[in-house]
This record gives structure tokens, C-alpha cells and sequence, in this order.
């Protein structure tokens, strides 16, 4: 998925607000991570997801396989958190990007 940058920072502006939803630790980027991160896009499409200092895996390299393999985008990675982008048109508020 490609976002522009004009969605990407309105989408980082937006993921600001949020809290963590989702922590990763020490055995890192896993199968179960993989079951929650798609259970909260079934409720949200912004999710915050932060990699714990337990973890060897370097949060950009997370972001990018938990995003391939989610079919979302990564909108944006701070130290050791970042968020994660995927639209949901089910949701009755769903985000609109701009142009």
C-alpha cells in the first residue's frame, strides 16, 4: 500500500492521539503478534505499536515485515514505537485521506 506524504503526515498527526495497543517483546515479531495485530484492524485502522527494549530486532525492520505481512503501511517510525495504517471501510467512521 502507498501513501502520500500528505496522508502519511496527516496519518502520523492522527497516531499522535493514540496510546500503544500493541507491545512487542522479547521473543519478538511472532505468530501471536501476528493474530493481535490483525484482530485490532477488525475495530481500528491506525494502530500504535511499540517494540520493547527486551527485543534485538530493530523497530523499522518490524514495522516493515508486521506491514507486509498485514497488508498495511507503515505511517511513520519514531524510536521504538511506530503505527501502522490499513483502511477498513466497514468501520462506520473510517478515515478520509486527503488528496
Amino acid at each position: 500500500m502507498q501513501l502520500t506524504t500528505k496522508q502519511r503526515a496527516y496519518l502520523r498527526s492522527l497516531g499522535q492521539e493514540l496510546r500503544v495497543q500493541l507491545h512487542i517483546g522479547h521473543e519478538g515479531y511472532t505468530e501471536g503478534v501476528q493474530r493481535s495485530l490483525e484482530e485490532l484492524f477488525k475495530r481500528r485502522e491506525l494502530v500504535k505499536v511499540r517494540v520493547l527494549n527486551t527485543t534485538e530486532e530493530e523497530p523499522k525492520e518490524v514495522a516493515e515485515r508486521m506491514a507486509e505481512a498485514a497488508r498495511a503501511a507503515v505511517v511513520g517510525v519514531v524510536g521504538k514505537t511506530f503505527v501502522l495504517y490499513r483502511p477498513n471501510p466497514d468501520l462506520k467512521e473510517p478515515i478520509v485521506l486527503p488528496r
